[in-house]
This record gives C-alpha cells, sequence and structure tokens, in this order.
C-alpha cells in the first residue's frame, strides 16, 4: 500500500463543533487509519491544548476573519507554509473561508496534487462575492480534482458551465463507529419526555438559518399531542435571545404547553447524548434555510429515523437516495435561501404523524442503504482511491 502525506485545510477543527469540522475530522482520523500520514491545517483555537487528536496532526494558525488576500504575517505564514509543503496530496474544505481564499493565488506553485472541496458555494448569490466567484471561473482550473456532494447542486453547476472536467461526486455520510454502538444515555428519561410522547428531532447549530424558528412555527400549528420538540445545537444562548424574548411566541409555546400538549426544549448537548436522541426520535424536522448536502439527514439514515426537511441543499437528493425522508413545498429567494412552506409543512408532518407504518418502513429502507454507500467508512475510502489515483496520474 502506498503511504500518503495528506494535509486537508479548513476554516476551523475540533475542539470547533460543526458540519464541516465533522467533515475533515471523520475523514481525516479514517485515512489515519488506512495507513496514511494526515495533517489538519486550520485556525488556532485558544482551547485546543493539543498538536495531534486520534493521530491526525494539527498545524494551527492564529488568522483572524476570512481575509481574502494576505493582510498580516500571521497570513503570510499560511501561505509559505503551503508553498513549502511536503505533501502528496492538500485539500481544500470549502470555498469562501480563509484558508481556501489564501491559496487561491498561489494555486500553480503548490507541489502537491489539490483537490477543492467546496461545499455548496452558499454565497454565490450574493452581491457581495460577485468578483470572488468571477475570478473563481478561472481558479478553479488550478485544482487537480474538485470533489462535490450532489450530482445537482449550484457548486457542481458553476463548475460545468465554467468548463471543468476535472470533477467527481463523493456523498457526505455518517458514522457507523457511533450510530452502530449502543447508546447509553435515556434521551426521554433525563428530559422529562414520557415514553409514549412523540418526540421531534432538530439537530443544527443556532445560526438563524437551520431552520428552528420554523420548526417551531410548524410544531405549535400542527394537529401533534403529547409532543416534544428537541433542539440540539451550540449557540443555544443567542438563539434564546432572539427568539424566547418574543413575547408572543413565548406566549405560544407556553399555551402549547399548558392546553395542547406540546413542549419545545431545546439546548447544547453532548454528542452521545445527541447520536442517542436521534434513535430514540419519532421524526426529524429540519425547514433549514441553507445547506451544501447536510450531514444530518446521513445520520437520520443512520439512526432509522425518517425526516421531513426543506428543499436545501441536497436534500431532495439524499432523500432520493436513502428513501429516509419527504421534502416539504419550498421557496427560494434571490440569495438562495430556502424558506418552507409552513401551511404545507404542518400539513405532512400531521401525516407523518398518523402513519407509524410508512415512518417504520422509511426508516428500515435508508437503514440498509446507508450501511451499504454512505458510512464515514465507506467514504473515506472512496477519497483514499480519489488521492491515489492522482498520484498515478
Amino acid at each position: 500500500m502506498t503511504k500518503m502525506k495528506i494535509v486537508h485545510c479548513v476554516e476551523s477543527y475540533a475542539p470547533n463543533v460543526g458540519g464541516m469540522q465533522e467533515v475533515v475530522k471523520q475523514l481525516s482520523e479514517r485515512l489515519v487509519k488506512l495507513g496514511h500520514d494526515v495533517t489538519v491545517a486550520t485556525r488556532y483555537h485558544p482551547d485546543r491544548q493539543f498538536k495531534e487528536l486520534n493521530g491526525v496532526k494539527i498545524e494551527a494558525f492564529r488568522i483572524v476573519g476570512n481575509p481574502r488576500k494576505v493582510e498580516s504575517a500571521e497570513d503570510q505564514r499560511y501561505v509559505d507554509y503551503l508553498l513549502a509543503l511536503d505533501a502528496d496530496v492538500v485539500s481544500f474544505f470549502a470555498a469562501q473561508q480563509w484558508a481556501t481564499n489564501l491559496a487561491l493565488p498561489i494555486l500553480g506553485q503548490i507541489k502537491a496534487r489539490k483537490v477543492s472541496v467546496p461545499t455548496g458555494y452558499s454565497g454565490l448569490y450574493w452581491p457581495e462575492f460577485k468578483d470572488y466567484f468571477e475570478a473563481m471561473k478561472t481558479q478553479i482550473h488550478g485544482y487537480d480534482m474538485n470533489v462535490y456532494l450532489s450530482h445537482d447542486y449550484r457548486d457542481i453547476n458553476f463548475a460545468r458551465e465554467n468548463g471543468v472536467t476535472r470533477l467527481t461526486v463523493i456523498p457526505n455520510g455518517a458514522a457507523a463507529d457511533e450510530f452502530l454502538a449502543e447508546s447509553s444515555p435515556d434521551v426521554r428519561q433525563e428530559l422529562g419526555i414520557g415514553k409514549d410522547e412523540f418526540l421531534l428531532l432538530l439537530v443544527g447549530s443556532y445560526t438563524g438559518w437551520k431552520g428552528h424558528r420554523e420548526a417551531m412555527e410548524i410544531f405549535l400549528r400542527s394537529d401533534l399531542k403529547n409532543a416534544t420538540l428537541l433542539m440540539i445545537g451550540n449557540n443555544y444562548e443567542q438563539f434564546k435571545r432572539q427568539y424566547l424574548k418574543h413575547p408572543g411566541l413565548y406566549l405560544r409555546m407556553l399555551w402549547a404547553k399548558l392546553f395542547g400538549g406540546k413542549k419545545v426544549i431545546f439546548n447544547y448537548f453532548s454528542r452521545p447524548f445527541t447520536v442517542a436522541a436521534y434513535k430514540q426520535a419519532d421524526l426529524f424536522l429540519f425547514p433549514s434555510n441553507v445547506e451544501c448536502s447536510p450531514i444530518v439527514l446521513f445520520e437520520c439514515a443512520a439512526a432509522k429515523l425518517p425526516f421531513l426537511s426543506t428543499d436545501v441543499g441536497n436534500s431532495a437528493e439524499i432523500a432520493s437516495w436513502t428513501g429516509g425522508g419527504l421534502i416539504m413545498p419550498t421557496t427560494k429567494d434571490e440569495g438562495g435561501f430556502s424558506h418552507a412552506n409552513i401551511a404545507e409543512g404542518v400539513k405532512m408532518l400531521n401525516g407523518f404523524y398518523r402513519d407509524e407504518p410508512a415512518r417504520r418502513r422509511m426508516a428500515d429502507a435508508s437503514f440498509e442503504t446507508w450501511k451499504r454507500k454512505y458510512s464515514w467508512e465507506v467514504i473515506a475510502k472512496e477519497y483514499e482511491q480519489l488521492y491515489l489515483s492522482l498520484l498515478n496520474k
């Protein structure tokens, strides 16, 4: 076996949490297990008291914000690091952030094979990124391979429209060692949720774009009785300030709890607790506004949990791939943000609520598909084969 030296460049990494951090962590650690030397180049974090995590080396840079060009000595140190890089492959995860931005002008000078994993181009339609993506039409050809998470989304379509032929699709996934292991926390008992209660789950950071407000609206207007909406994510204090101080919403939640048999719980919980919540919930409600390829929907498949999602990112494609969920009617604004049709979302939630056999069929089918195609164990081997193929070329 060829042992490769691999560098993954990403805006932030553990102990930061989030979708992109999780992708890079899963891939990096599994490539180490496959026998490769992996380093993650990322932003400094004051709580990161280690230079290696689970076999993955970490090179940290004290870079502030998301500069598009060199503005500080630390920016220059990152550029010099890439230019001096003694590696076989270097991959840049996510566009529109410093770890990719600072590398774009020097791609032709980096000796390693270069891979882009742009994860969606969330700002493609935003006026402030017009010049950025105009330049990208040329810069994108500097990569040896461009990896996309979907066959039909704005990033891969942008590449095709601009003549890119070095591209491939490798989806996201969910970790078998997490979801096939026994889950110890009893989520219902710890949160005071009855065994007979219908449990809706939403997992996502409280950024204002993950559909928390819409999920509450759909839940509160639904026919569900004896039910709980559990929302898990970091920055929940921000959510509390933004929404729960709104008198109208607070009163509706209080009324639903006292007279409608419905309650809302939100907080940040540990990863083992979150995985257990996936397994113990009845349905995943995900009216998110912006995504690329939501990992949470693959995690639903791994947990045998059906989902109801907006048409955001490639959620419709994931529903088709796994058979694990339904997509509610969705509109998209000029900025590319998705917005659930609340009334139709309520109807679909009511239908899911009443049709337990359909939920079970979807859960079982998606779980079997996930085991074959969408575990991180499988996905990491796809990246390994891609990297090896680039070296052979």
